[in-house]
């Protein structure tokens, strides 16, 4: 069992999947931090420099796309792994969260054994 707890960001504009997303991590032996817009995830990301994103791809303002690739443009926060979530499932939507810059893709609703694969595979063992 490893030691270290691992700091996961979430990310999404919606209070409801903020919920979901925090209850289904609660079993976790995990830190969550939590931004409801793109401009507090990136000064999350900065700041608290987490082992993991979680980042909803639609939101207002500034859009997870754009997130995405700000926080892999800058050195500080470039090697923090990002599973893009979307509710939308077609191949091009995959293709433009891989091409910002996000490591992984889960559509929503979430697969939770999915998103935990994901995250074991992108920390390197499972989330703490």
């Amino acid at each position: 069992m490893p030691t270290r707890i691992s700091k996961i960001l979430i990310v999404d504009d919606t209070p409801h999947n903020i919920d979901v997303l925090s209850a289904t991590l609660a079993d976790l032996d995990c830190e969550l931090m939590v931004a409801t817009s793109g401009a507090r995830a990136l000064e999350l990301a900065l700041r608290g420099q987490p082992d993991l994103l979680l980042l909803d791809v639609m939101m207002p303002g500034m859009d997870g796309f754009e997130v995405c690739r700000r926080l892999k443009a800058d050195p500080a926060t470039a090697g923090i792994p990002i599973i893009a979530l979307t509710a939308h499932a077609m191949a091009e939507d995959r293709e433009k969260a891989l091409g910002a810059g996000c490591n992984e893709f889960e559509t929503k609703p979430v697969d939770l054994a999915s998103l935990l694969a994901k995250m074991e595979t992108l920390l390197g063992q499972p989330p703490a």
